[in-house]
């Protein structure tokens, strides 16, 4: 094997997705067999990387990007942590070895076409085909739970609407959405570009105008009900039009660092699978990570009101789930069919990506 190898690999594995595209990644090539990934975190200005467990499984779904990639090229790949006490700043090591035995990973072609798909979809049932691929898709380790009816996608609807609003009306999430959107762009190489937000020009024009200080979303928020119309659009109609809701949840609860990459690595083989079956994907992880805050009894609001309101909203969960508050819920998605999205989120550059 050469570098040369390795780079193409590393220059598909990039379009992993990762949470409002922050590419929590750098890459060193350390020779011809292998690779170091140099992980972060953005739990300390990003609201919903909590404890950095979103970067972490960002991590895993580009480790298992990796590792497809590679099956086209004959190779096998092997990830361990060399710093497991660090999940600030972990380190994979990530070997390669030829394998005449390996076939290429029909997944491998959908590694660049996988996007997100914010808009409604259309409500035609999954297949049992597109059902079981996503069943086998998960793994052993995984439970898949499917909400596909009339009444559980408006009841997901409804409950995404309640999350919606603890996230638009807080003061700590507010520095987040300001800085993830490149308003008027239909790509962009490091945020969300405006077209892929999922909401229409007017609305846009709105929350690009109200976005630009706090004191204007209070405003907005608290006299002109400022948080509707991007809740039914973002929330309220996405939830209901769709095939289904996918919940994934882990057999135990992860316990540390490579449980929460292996849940990525789980995570990304289901939406590439929903690629490969004719699907498109959104993750709705602020319900998932807002209870993660409330079963921690962990504040992540000056507001009060906020975290009484992700407390129900964490009853409402799991209620829907038929889980306890112990219990993990590692992913939250829903899924159907659309036309391809206009606009998209690209990656940056590979030279900005190397260590």
């Amino acid at each position: 094997m050469t570098t040369d190898t390795l780079t193409k690999i590393l220059d598909l594995a990039r379009w992993a997705p990762s949470g409002d595209n922050a590419q929590p990644w750098r890459f060193e090539i350390v020779d011809g067999q292998t690779v170091r990934v140099h992980g972060f975190d953005t739990r300390d200005h990003v609201l919903y990387d909590f404890d950095g467990h979103a970067s972490h499984i960002a991590h895993g779904a580009l480790l298992e990007t990796m590792r497809i990639a590679a099956t086209s090229l004959a190779l096998s790949a092997s990830w361990f942590i060399i710093n497991p006490g660090n999940d600030r700043n972990p380190v994979y090591e990530v070997s390669f070895s030829e394998d005449l035995t390996i076939t290429r990973d029909p997944l491998q072609e959908c590694i660049e076409r996988r996007t997100v798909q914010r808009r409604p979809m259309k409500t035609t049932p999954l297949t049992s085909t597109q059902r079981q691929a996503l069943v086998t898709a998960v793994g052993q380790d995984y439970q898949i739970q499917f909400f596909e009816s009339h009444i559980m996608r408006w009841t997901i609807a409804r409950l995404l609407w309640n999350s919606a609003k603890i996230r638009l009306t807080c003061p700590e999430a507010y520095l987040v959405h300001k800085e993830i959107i490149e308003w008027r762009a239909r790509f962009s190489e490091d945020r969300i570009p405006e077209k892929a937000v999922g909401v229409s020009p007017v609305t846009a024009r709105m929350m690009e105008w109200v976005l630009k200080s706090w004191g204007r979303v209070h405003f907005f928020n608290r006299f002109l009900m400022g948080t509707i119309a991007p809740r039914v659009e973002l929330d309220l109609l996405p939830g209901f039009f769709c095939a289904a809701h996918l919940l994934v949840r882990p057999s135990k609860s992860p316990e540390c660092l490579a449980d929460w990459v292996r849940l990525g690595g789980a995570w990304q083989r289901i939406w590439l699978t929903a690629t490969f079956q004719g699907l498109h994907l959104q993750p709705q992880m602020t319900p998932i990570i807002f209870r993660w805050y409330a079963r921690a009894g962990r504040t992540f609001s000056a507001d009060a009101t906020l975290m009484r309101e992700a407390l129900k909203l964490s009853d409402d969960l799991e209620r829907l789930a038929t889980a306890t508050p112990d219990d993990c819920i590692g992913f939250f998605a829903r899924v159907g069919t659309s036309d391809e999205p206009s606009s998209r989120s690209l990656r940056l550059d590979m030279s900005m990506l190397m260590k």
